[in-house]
């Protein structure tokens, strides 16, 4: 990875030494990236925000968005995959559900930021 250099020197060199070790390191913020471009698909937020209210399977996602079936699994593999959301098997069913409460905060917090 090319570590990039910036073409100007700091205003404040006191701030930018006291903030630079308090960075995350660049995977993380990669990672960070990763999260938020998951969660910046208005499909995947619907689906989480029902999972928020209940456990649910895919066809009950589904008839409550008004998707196909497919289409909810697809999005739902995506959320597994970052961890978002976890299954559970349950007779012939797999109920989907918030992985953790953090899920459930980082929604609450993002709808408390933009009613403001």
């Amino acid at each position: 990875m090319e570590n990039k250099r910036s073409d100007c020197e700091a205003t404040n060199l006191e701030i930018v030494e006291k903030v630079k070790p308090n960075m995350p390191e660049m995977n993380m913020l990669y990672d960070l990236s990763d999260f938020f471009k998951v969660m910046g698909d208005s499909t995947r937020i619907q689906l989480l925000w029902a999972l928020e209210e209940s456990d649910m399977c895919v066809n009950d996602l589904a008839v409550l968005l008004n998707m196909t079936k497919s289409a909810v699994s697809h999005q739902l593999k995506v959320l597994k995959t970052a961890k978002l959301v976890r299954s559970e098997k349950n007779g012939k069913n797999v109920y989907y559900s918030l992985n953790d409460h953090h899920v459930k905060m980082i929604l609450e917090k993002a709808l408390e930021h933009i009613n403001e």
